[in-house]
């Protein structure tokens, strides 16, 4: 009698749960997560996957045949339905799909800079979007598999860096290589299972394969995948720069206004004889020691930008507050708009500093900043 109860208030305000709850995790997910080298992290993901995997074994064991072959009525009606176990199922993964888009979200959000690697982001966020929206696709097979690789594969592209401690090309293609042999293990149980053969959506579910991983290579060899497992913990541009007695270290900025923080470009008043630190602190994965680059870019007066000097930097991996550096420059200042890319060695932007170079007399107020 409860759980009849239970079965009818969920499915009549399931909508209204499922918004709420794919809000809340995303939330909960970027307060918690903190690093992708990270034991516990990774299980978190691997159960989210196991999760997913079984339930659509499950899902199309309970089928009767029609799956792919429903029309869309049929579909809503069958998502709809909470009287069965299909209803629950489908839920279940929904929920799971939710909950490893938005570890995804989060993990290479903070990988690179969203101006640079926004067309990868979006198809996340649309993914994480579809999850909700077009729930009644989870009804179908090939909509399914799709989900499950993209979401395979966006886990190999960073832990098998974590558990190699390498990054590249060489890596990146292992990882595409690891992703389809494990969607090709899985569809092989799949089909074990499965009461209804997916014969009949092989041709869908190799395009979509195919498509996504033709999608991932383009966004990586163009340089618009985030470089995760790397990414930027702060950075900033100063007057000076300089370790203290307990190896933190100590910058001098100019003092800001709260406005200029919704500035994208706020201005940086310097003296033409001083030097101008750019300061960056990168995280890698334990024993993952790669080489990053500051590339200083100023905008000429037709709005390209023109690299002025690349400054190489070493970065050792494990520090959970990212590996602390700077670069310098002193000579070819002027006054305008600037960049400092922090990119790794193959041109991934991690992040960026931007500022306006203002050229000025004496200095403005400053304030002492603590790097620790």
């Amino acid at each position: 009698m409860v759980i009849n109860q239970l079965k009818n208030w969920y499915g009549k305000y399931e909508r209204i749960i499922s918004s709420l709850s794919l809000v809340g995790g995303f939330v909960f997910d970027a307060l918690t997560l903190k690093r992708v080298d990270l034991f516990w992290e990774n299980v978190w993901v691997v159960g989210h996957l196991v999760i997913v995997g079984t339930c659509i074994v499950l899902v199309h064991a309970l089928d009767k045949g029609e799956g792919d072959d429903l029309g869309a009525e049929a579909l809503a009606k069958a998502a709809a339905d909470s009287s069965k176990a299909h209803f629950w199922l489908v839920n279940i993964l929904q929920f799971f799909f939710g909950g490893i888009l938005s570890t995804y979200l989060v993990f290479y959000f903070r990988s690179s800079d969203i101006l640079v690697a926004w067309p990868f982001l979006l198809i996340l966020a649309l993914s994480f979007a579809a999850n909700e929206v077009l729930k009644r696709h989870f009804v179908r097979l090939a909509f399914q598999i799709s989900q499950l690789y993209l979401s395979i594969f966006a886990f190999a592209v960073f832990i098998v860096p974590v558990i190699l401690h390498k990054i590249g090309d060489g890596i990146f293609i292992l990882s595409g290589a690891s992703s389809l042999a494990i969607i090709g293990l899985y569809l092989l149980v799949l089909n074990y299972f499965s009461k209804k053969p997916i014969k009949r959506s092989w041709k869908t579910i190799a395009i979509s394969i195919s498509g996504i991983f033709i999608m991932m290579n383009a966004f990586y060899f163009s340089k618009l995948l985030p470089p995760i497992p790397l990414s930027l913990k702060d950075a900033g541009v100063f007057y000076s720069i300089a370790r203290n007695f307990q190896g933190d270290y100590s910058a001098v900025a100019e003092q800001k206004g709260w406005l200029e923080y919704f500035t994208l470009y706020p201005d940086f008043h310097y003296l033409p004889s001083q030097p101008v630190y750019v300061y960056s602190a990168v995280f890698s994965p334990s024993g993952l020691n790669t080489d990053v680059s500051h590339q200083w870019q100023k905008q000429d007066s037709a709005g390209k930008w023109v690299t002025i000097d690349s400054v190489p930097l070493k970065v050792v991996g494990g520090r959970d507050g990212g590996f602390r550096t700077y670069s310098q420059k002193t000579f070819n200042l002027s006054p305008g708009r600037w960049r400092v890319n922090v990119q790794n060695n193959r041109g991934q932007i991690i992040g960026r500093v931007r500022f306006n170079l203002v050229s000025a007399d004496v200095l403005p107020k400053v304030i002492e900043e603590i790097k620790e």
